[in-house]
């Protein structure tokens, strides 16, 4: 049996452990990030979008106090970047280079990922889709002339996709100018299909500025209409598609995402450093280079729009081309 004193000693060290307990520093979350993160991308090295993941890691890095490291998936036309993506944690230390071949895969249902396993954090580049004419082969010189003679006759639009951007940009703008359906001419690149409109083997290319600026300042390409929320500061004479009238804004999009899960206060980190980083002349830069602008740069609520917005119009538009839209 506990004597008296037993039970006042045994009562003392409870007390003073728990006086202990409460002096003791609190366990401090995991600082993040701790360590490399990865930025998973579907491009080999050299690619559009292996470039810029590379820019815009040149100065988030030191943002972030952590290295970052390019991680090249390549196949699938973008899926295999987003079944690995998917086979990461959900922790902040892998990032997705998300660009607008993702998301018509996402709309086709051609990966394990889908649109409710990712969130979006930062845009890199927004490159407006254009509509170009040949300046000498075209038989329309004016945007004004080109959309009448698209009413009275079938239109060909070269592209560099099947079943993406290019395709879905022009299905999408006929269709809302009451236009005749576009007849579709893939090609292998961009500078194959800027070669062919020049001499006038389609009426029609679909490119994106930097793609045939070479021609255009040559006098040899025209642009005809920009399919963008507003003009572009190196042709500020071209139309919007809103400016005809037509709410028509498609761009070859590139940024970055999570996968859902992420604990929101690292999203939130990856979101500022990013944009931080996006924000130094360093990457300012490489966005002049080819022929963007600031505007480029945005964060999760406009990048999320976006990419919301772009996935509901190109699911729509490949099922009414005929394209498999699981």
């Amino acid at each position: 049996m506990r004597t008296h004193k037993g039970m006042i000693r045994g009562g003392l060290v409870l007390t003073g452990l728990a006086v202990a307990a409460l002096a003791a520093p609190p366990v401090m979350a995991e600082e993040f990030p701790s360590k490399e993160i990865e930025v998973v991308t579907h491009a080999g090295a050299g690619g559009g979008t292996d470039v810029t993941s590379r820019m815009m890691m040149l100065r988030t890095r030191r943002e972030m106090k952590q290295d970052m490291v390019v991680v090249n998936k390549r196949g699938g036309g973008g899926a295999a970047a987003m079944n690995y993506t998917m086979t990461r944690p959900a922790d902040g230390y892998t990032v997705f280079a998300l660009t607008i071949g993702h998301i018509a895969q996402l709309a086709q249902g051609k990966s394990t990922m889908t649109m409710d396993d990712i969130v979006p954090i930062a845009r890199a580049t927004d490159d407006p889709q254009i509509l170009m004419a040949s300046c000498n082969n075209a038989p329309f010189k004016t945007p004004a002339e080109f959309i009448e003679y698209s009413k009275a006759n079938t239109v060909t639009y070269g592209t560099t996709h099947v079943g993406s951007i290019d395709d879905v940009s022009a299905y999408i703008f006929t269709g809302r100018a009451g236009l005749k359906p576009a007849k579709i001419v893939p090609f292998k690149g961009g500078g194959e299909l800027a070669t062919n409109l020049v001499a006038g083997a389609v009426h029609i290319g679909v490119l994106n500025l930097s793609e045939a600026e070479a021609q255009i300042s040559a006098g040899d390409i025209c642009p005809m209409v920009v399919l963008a929320e507003k003009r572009m500061a190196p042709i500020p004479d071209v139309p919007t598609a809103k400016d005809l009238g037509y709410d028509v804004v498609f761009s070859t999009v590139r940024g970055f995402a999570v996968r859902k899960g992420v604990p929101e206060d690292r999203v939130k980190i990856l979101e500022a450093k990013m944009l931080k980083g996006m924000s130094h002349g360093v990457y300012q830069g490489f966005l002049t280079s080819v022929g963007l602008t600031s505007d480029s740069v945005a964060g999760a609520d406009v990048w999320g729009k976006q990419v919301k917005q772009l996935y509901t119009e190109m699911r729509q538009a490949l099922k009414e081309a005929g394209f498999e839209v699981k």
